[in-house]
C-alpha cells in the first residue's frame, strides 16, 4: 500500500474530489482526516472510510483559524503526526466583473484562498517538527490561464500557486514538499448546474475527448502524497485532458 501508517489530512472531503481522495488513501493504507463544513455528509464520508482505516471527521471552517486548530490539535491527539495535508477544499461565486459583488469576492477569497494558508500554517510546524510532510495544494487550470466570470475564483487559484511555489522553497530544506494540482473541467458537485451544451462543449475541447472525474485528481494526489514523488517539490501537475497546452 502506497501510503500505508501515513496520516493524511483531506479538507473539503466530505464529496467530490475531497471524498474520492479520502478514500482512496484509505484504501492505500492511510490514516485519514477529513474536514468539512458539511457535518452530516462528513460524518457519514468518515464512516464510510471506516471499512478501511482509522478516520476522523472535524466540523471546520476553513476561514476560521480556530476550527482549524482544533482540528489538528484533535488529529495530533488521537495520530500523534501528520504526514500529508491535502488543501483541497473551495468555492465558487461566478460573475462577470462588472456585476460581480463585493460578498462574491470576499467569499471566493476567504475560503479558497485564506483557507489554504490557515490550514497550511497551522500544519507546517508539525511536518517541521516531523522534519518530513506532502503539503497538496487545489489549484486550476483558471489560475494559470483565467476564465470567463471567474475573476475571484481564478486570483485564488493563481495565488494558491504563487503560495505553493514560495512555500516549495522555504518548507524544503525542512524535507517537506509542497505541490499543487491545476484540475481542467471535472465533473463534480460544483458542475452541476452547468447547461448541458457547456458541458459538450468542454469535451470536444478536450483533447482526450471526455470530462474529467474525481478519481483522476484524486490519483494525482495520491502520487504526491506518497513517496513516489519524493523527489517532486514545487510542481503545478496540470490533471486536464491537454484542454490548455
Amino acid at each position: 500500500m502506497r501510503l500505508k501508517d501515513k496520516v493524511a489530512l483531506v479538507t473539503g472531503g466530505a464529496r467530490g474530489i475531497g471524498k474520492e481522495t479520502a478514500l482512496l488513501f484509505a484504501k492505500e493504507g492511510a490514516k485519514v482526516v477529513i474536514c468539512d463544513f458539511d457535518a452530516q455528509a462528513g460524518e457519514a464520508a468518515a464512516k464510510e472510510l471506516g471499512e478501511f482505516t482509522e478516520a476522523l471527521f472535524f466540523k471546520v471552517d476553513v476561514t476560521n483559524r480556530a476550527d482549524v486548530q482544533a482540528m489538528v490539535d484533535g488529529t495530533i491527539a488521537k495520530f500523534g503526526r501528520i504526514d500529508v495535508l491535502v488543501n483541497n477544499a473551495g468555492i465558487t461565486a461566478d460573475a462577470f466583473l462588472t456585476k460581480m459583488t463585493e460578498e462574491q469576492w470576499d467569499k471566493v477569497i476567504s475560503v479558497n484562498l485564506k483557507g489554504v494558508f490557515n490550514c497550511t500554517q497551522a500544519v507546517a510546524p508539525i511536518m517541521m517538527e516531523q522534519g518530513s510532510g506532502s503539503i497538496i495544494n487545489a489549484s486550476s487550470v483558471v489560475g494559470v490561464y483565467g476564465n470567463v466570470g471567474q475573476t475571484n475564483y481564478a486570483a485564488t487559484k493563481g495565488g494558491v500557486i504563487a503560495m505553493t511555489k514560495s512555500w516549495a522553497k522555504e518548507l524544503g530544506k525542512k524535507g517537506i514538499r509542497t505541490n499543487a494540482v491545476a484540475p481542467g473541467f471535472i465533473i463534480t458537485d460544483m458542475t452541476a448546474k452547468v447547461p448541458q451544451k457547456v458541458l459538450d462543449l468542454m469535451k470536444e475541447k478536450t483533447p482526450l475527448g471526455r470530462w474529467g472525474y474525481p478519481a483522476d485528481i484524486a490519483n494525482a494526489y495520491l502520487f504526491l502524497a506518497s513517496d513516489e514523488s519524493s523527489f517532486v517539490n514545487g510542481v503545478v501537475l496540470q490533471v486536464d485532458g491537454g484542454l490548455v497546452v
